[in-house]
Parts: C-alpha cells; structure tokens; sequence
C-alpha cells in the first residue's frame, strides 16, 4: 500500500541525517507482517531479489527494456555507478554508523548497502541519470505486531535525470510497484521468519 510522505519524513530515520540533498519519490508498506524481531529476516529477503523473477510479465518486460537501455546508452557502466560518478553516502555517516554495520550486499541487484540499525537499513545505486537510496525500515502496524516498510529517495542527474524520473513515474506507480508487493507478500508467506505464524 502507498502511504503519504509523512509516513516516512515524520519518523526520526538515521538517513535523513545523510539524504538531505535527496528528494522521497515513494513510501510504501510492505506486505511482510511480523514481530519486532523480524527486520533482518526482510533485510535478507530484499538482498536475494532479483527484478527477473518478478510476478508480472509486465513488470519484467520493463525491468528487460530499462537494463538493455542502460546498456545500449552507457547509463550503467562501472564509471557512473557509487564511487565513481557520485561518492558513495557511507562517506557521509556519522561516527557511530560508520563504525557499525554497513548491512549484507545484494546477489544481483546493483545496490550497496549503506548502514544497518536493529530497524533501519539504507541502500544506494548510481547510473547516469540518477544517484538513488532504498531505505528499509521495520515499524508498528497499529494491530500489535510490526512490518517493514519502504521509502525511495533520489537525486536526478541533471536534466537527463529529471526527464528520466519523470518519464517511469506511471510505469512505477502502475505496473512495477504493485506486483512487486505482491511477489514480496507471497516470498513472505512461503519463507515467514522464523517462529512466525503461518499466515491464514
């Protein structure tokens, strides 16, 4: 489900401190009910993913379309990613962040963790049209229990990365983010965190 902005401004993340320059595109609740415990079980979830095994066709013809435009337009060749476009936001962590943990890497996605807390974790990507953060985050659900749920911060590359962001905003909201949640409930509901209850 797609929640305000506040949702995620009005809640005191350590990413703020780090993501000042950024703008939030996107707040959604995640579909992934637990216990106040469970946030590493998502953390490790969402770093096994991959776009191609997605639940739509739409979806994964779209994720195929965008990483064959990257390729045919150099938007993602190692010089544009974190590091070498952009410095990476680890270089902007305060003392205690950076002393902790950065968070598992993922297998096939082009994210890099950032920081990791007991219920916030922070990601990054870079290409050549945006410099772009994933923040997970594990919250009350109102109902007892808790759920993850997910914010998208990004800092468009000039023009380009104006046009671009503008251009898949009816794609995002549409057709990528609404069978993402639900082939993220239905990777929930078959590998549930551990003592968890199975879901009706």
């Amino acid at each position: 489900m797609k929640l305000p902005n506040s949702a995620h401004t009005s809640r005191p993340w350590r990413v703020h401190e780090i993501t000042s320059d950024f703008r939030l595109y996107d707040v959604w609740a995640l579909p992934t009910p637990g216990g106040p415990d469970d946030f590493p079980h998502l953390v490790r979830q969402t770093t096994a993913g991959d776009t191609s095994d997605n639940p739509s066709w739409i979806a994964r013809t779209l994720f195929t379309i965008r990483w064959k435009l990257g390729r045919l337009l150099g938007w993602d060749k190692p010089d544009a990613g974190v590091g070498s476009r952009v410095p990476t936001l680890r270089d902007r962590l305060p003392d205690d962040l950076r002393d902790g943990p950065f968070g598992p890497e993922f297998d096939r996605l082009p994210f890099r963790s950032i920081f990791l807390t007991d219920d916030e974790w922070a990601s990054e990507m870079s290409n050549r049209t945006m410099h772009g953060v994933m923040h997970l985050s594990w919250v009350p659900d109102g109902a007892g229990g808790h759920r993850g749920q997910m914010a998208v911060l990004v800092k468009p590359n000039g023009r380009l990365g104006k046009a671009y962001m503008a251009a898949i905003a009816p794609f995002r909201h549409l057709l990528v983010y609404p069978p993402l949640m639900r082939g993220i409930a239905a990777e929930w509901r078959a590998d549930p965190p551990q003592g968890a209850k199975p879901a009706a």
